[in-house]
């Protein structure tokens, strides 16, 4: 007799007993899963610092005070001077406290030889005193040739020359023999006056008129001129 085959209904061969299929198709092996999820835990991870740094409290930023403030009531300070607080004198040095003879002779100007006299007669060097030197000077020689004969001045001291028509060996020599005329004779006392106190030019060319300096006294003022005297430098051969 034929054997049959046993089927369940509907045709299909029953499954071997403890053989079941996986959910969603084949097995999958956790080594294969771990490295499945390793991107996933990489970004997660990766979030995490993010969202840490974004929750931390962030420093105020600094910003420059724009007015000094009281630091409990927070007003603006401010700070009164009384109107009758001068403010404090400013000092001037003198010319010979920066400028030596040195300086002076190797500048050769007619305002260097000027500053030498006061330097020499121990006068102070002020613009005052620069400016009536400059001026008796000019009345002299001129300008243009204000070392003539190598005595600015016309002085007869020392000079070898009567009426102050003599001559010096040099500009330097000149200096020395002015500041020491002045300083000498009694007759110039007016003048070495002014000088000391060397803040009026006006005031020591007036003494400069009423000495015996100059025979005609440079008619008392009127042959005397106070516009700005010209710098001219004399020949280096002068001065030495």
């Amino acid at each position: 007799m034929r054997e049959t085959d046993q089927r369940p209904p509907g045709g299909r061969r029953a499954a071997r007993h403890g053989a079941a299929s996986p959910v969603g198709g084949a097995r999958t092996s956790p080594a294969r899963l771990a490295r499945r999820l390793a991107p996933l835990a990489s970004s997660v991870a990766v979030l995490a610092l993010g969202l840490t740094f974004a929750l931390a409290p962030q420093p105020e930023a600094v910003t420059a005070p724009t007015a000094a403030t009281d630091t409990l009531t927070g007003d603006t300070q401010t700070v009164s001077v009384a109107s009758d607080v001068a403010a404090p004198a400013v000092s001037h040095e003198s010319y010979a406290t920066t400028t030596g003879p040195e300086t002076l002779i190797a500048s050769g100007t007619n305002e260097d030889w000027a500053k030498l006299v006061l330097i020499d007669g121990d006068f102070p060097v002020t613009e005052a005193n620069i400016t009536v030197m400059l001026r008796w000077m000019r009345q002299e020689n001129g300008a243009d040739n204000w070392w003539n004969r190598n005595n600015p001045l016309n002085n007869g001291y020392g000079s070898g020359g009567g009426s102050g028509l003599g001559s010096y060996d040099s500009l330097v020599s000149a200096a020395e023999y002015c500041a020491g005329g002045l300083r000498k004779y009694s007759f110039y006392d007016g003048i070495e006056a002014a000088l000391d106190a060397g803040d009026d030019a006006d005031a020591t060319a007036r003494a400069i008129w009423a000495s015996p300096w100059a025979s005609s006294h440079y008619g008392n003022g009127t042959h005397w001129s106070t516009r700005p005297a010209e710098i001219v430098e004399a020949p280096a051969d002068a001065w030495y």
